[in-house]
Order: C-alpha cells, then sequence, then structure tokens
C-alpha cells in the first residue's frame, strides 16, 4: 500500500507544481521553479520504475488507477516541456495495456463495476488525438459503457464498485467522473456530462458535515456498513486524502462542462462552498493540512502529505479558472511552501522522493 501512495503523490505533485504556473520566478521557490520541481519528481520515479506497468510493485502488468495517475502526470509535463520521455512515459502504459482490437488488459473486467478502474483511461483522450489508433477510442467505449451501465443507488449515484454495494465514496468522484465529463466534450455525448455534475451533486449532499463543512468519506444508502451512522449513512470522520480526491474532481470536471451548460454555475458554488471549509482547515503554522482533518492536533493525527498535495493542486487550478479569488493562491503558495518543508527527501543518487504519506 506504501508504494501505491507514493506513486499517488509523485503524480500530485507534479500535477500541482504544474498546475501552479511555470512562469513563477526561481526565486519565489527557493531557487527551483514549479516546473522544475515537477521534472525532478517525474525523472525520479521513471528512473525507479522505468516501465509504468510495473508501478506500485506489482509483478504484473495490472490496469490500475495509481498507474493512471502517474502517466496523465507525466502526459501534463510534455504539454509545458515538450520532452519526449514524458510523453512515451504513458504512451508505453497503454501500448501494453490495451491490445490492438481495443481489449483492456491487467485484470480489467467491465462486470467489476470499480470506478477505480475509469481512472486510466484519462490518458487515452490525448493519445487518440495524437496517433488516431482506434483501439483507444474502443477502450474508452467500454470505460463509458460500464459508467452506463454501472450499480446506482436510489437517487442515480454510482457504487463506488459492485462489491460495495449502496456506497457512494469521495474517492469515487476523482476516479470517474473528470472521465465521464470529457467523453462527453470530446465525443458529443451530453448526458455524460450530465451525469458527471449528478455525481458531484449527490456526493456533496450525502456526505456534507455541517460543522466544519468538509466532507466525509463514505456513504451508505442502506445504512449496513459498520462505520454508517444509522440516521444518515455517513462515515464517521473527514479523511484529509478523501476530501482531496473530491477537491481534484470538482476542478477537473468543470474543465469539460460548457460554459452554457445550465449546472455549471451550481458545480462553481460547490467548489466555492468545499474550498472554503479546507482552506478554513489549512495548518497555519505549517501551511499543510492534517490527516484526519476534522480532529487537528489530536494525538496520532499527523500534518499528512498526500491531501496536501491535493489542495494545492485544487487551489491553483480553481484560482487560474476564476472560480475562487486570491486567497486561495495564497493559501496555494504557503502549501506549496510547506510540502517542500515537511515531506520532500533528497536522496543520495540525486533522486526526491516525498514523505509522511498514509498507508
Amino acid at each position: 500500500m506504501k508504494s501505491i501512495i507514493k506513486y499517488c503523490i509523485f503524480s500530485l505533485l507534479v500535477c500541482h507544481w504544474v498546475s501552479y504556473g511555470q512562469s513563477k520566478a526561481k526565486s519565489d521557490f527557493e531557487g527551483i521553479s514549479p516546473i522544475e520541481w515537477s521534472k525532478k519528481m517525474a525523472d525520479s520515479d521513471q528512473k525507479r520504475i522505468p516501465n509504468p506497468v510495473f508501478l506500485d510493485g506489482v509483478k504484473f502488468p495490472k490496469w490500475n488507477y495509481t498507474n493512471g495517475l502517474v502517466t496523465l502526470a507525466n502526459q501534463k509535463l510534455y504539454d509545458y516541456t515538450k520532452e519526449q520521455k514524458y510523453w512515451d512515459y504513458g504512451i508505453a502504459y497503454a501500448e501494453q495495456l490495451i491490445d490492438k482490437e481495443g481489449k483492456i488488459l491487467g485484470g480489467y473486467e467491465l462486470e467489476k463495476y470499480s470506478l477505480d478502474l475509469i481512472n486510466s483511461g484519462k490518458i487515452l483522450f490525448e493519445i487518440y488525438k495524437q496517433t488516431g489508433d482506434k483501439r483507444y477510442k474502443i477502450a474508452m467505449d467500454v470505460l463509458h459503457k460500464q459508467l452506463e451501465t454501472h450499480p446506482r443507488n436510489s437517487d442515480g449515484g454510482y457504487w463506488h464498485k459492485k462489491s460495495y454495494p449502496w456506497q457512494m465514496w469521495l474517492d469515487g468522484v476523482y476516479m470517474a467522473d473528470p472521465f465521464s465529463a470529457e467523453y462527453g466534450a470530446v465525443f458529443n455525448v451530453p448526458k455524460a456530462i450530465d451525469d458527471a455534475i449528478l455525481q458531484a451533486e449527490l456526493i456533496q449532499k450525502h456526505t456534507f458535515d455541517s460543522k466544519t463543512g468538509l466532507n466525509f468519506h463514505g456513504y451508505d444508502e442502506k445504512r449496513e456498513q459498520f462505520w454508517a451512522n444509522k440516521k444518515n449513512g455517513q462515515s464517521s470522520h473527514v479523511w484529509g486524502r478523501a476530501q482531496g480526491w473530491y477537491c481534484m474532481a470538482l476542478v477537473d470536471i468543470l474543465d469539460f462542462v460548457p460554459k452554457n451548460h445550465p449546472k455549471r454555475k451550481e458545480l462553481i458554488q460547490i467548489v466555492q462552498k468545499v474550498f472554503a471549509a479546507v482552506l478554513k482547515a489549512q495548518d497555519k503554522d505549517s501551511g499543510v493540512w492534517w490527516q484526519v482533518m476534522d480532529l487537528p492536533g489530536r494525538k496520532g493525527n499527523y500534518l499528512e502529505s498526500t491531501c496536501s498535495t491535493m489542495f494545492v493542486y485544487s487551489f491553483a487550478k480553481a484560482y487560474r479558472n476564476g472560480y475562487v479569488g486570491k486567497t486561495y493562491l495564497k493559501s496555494a503558495k504557503k502549501g506549496f511552501d510547506g510540502i517542500q518543508k515537511q515531506f520532500i527527501k533528497e536522496n543520495a543518487d540525486n533522486t526526491i522522493s516525498i514523505t509522511k504519506c498514509c498507508a
């Protein structure tokens, strides 16, 4: 599990540093610009794992959300740098995990109905655009079909997995719904965009914590799980990484919602409401965030790197796109500095790693 988290963090760091802006002066970031930090992190993990199918330390190629996180980050980095190695890392994964007929390999089965298995599909849009290879379109169609037939709660909310009946998790909004919205935008399927927005609306409704303004990790419609509140189906605490998945999902979905969409304004209002609570939860001294966000400072709780990178990414992107004001840019800068001071480790082989990731 710790290896999985390491690669999640790698990709998040790359994405949020690039999102924050390559144009910032080097002096603003203790001698290294965000884009250089991005390259340093990407190069470090390419050195550790030259073939992306073996991310997570697996022995056999696997279609999994962590591979999608890492390869998407490399793809975004290529957009900025035009350095071929970052593009090649992403396409190497796609070429090995999707056969010539468009079948997704590495253990993917539509009938598992796992939202986690949608995430790696995000890299395929740009690969298909650049190569024209129809196998990638076929694979995207399969993932879209999964969402069309995915098990749902009575109000339309996706189950996180078929094996997790009646449960909605914050994680799932990130795993599936930006893909759904992009599929709708690219292939002119408006319902796919509408569905992505619906999932965000429902998870906000069902996981909102009126005390903190944050969001509980999960919701069980049937109140059957041991963790579910018998009155409202919510889990008990606010987990930083889950809150981070949700924040990233909101800003990423909005990339593909048309300006004239009747629900766009409402989705931006959700962003503003959620982000205001996350801003309030930022640790004032370190600039980063707590693992259990509704219990800051409690014995056993700690400042945690995965959620901190997620929030910096989300704040920077939301500011850049005009959803929030300069207070969030200031917060992102403080968080960025805190991440470097609190979590980044320089290794003897000139690579870097990130520490204090929850397992």
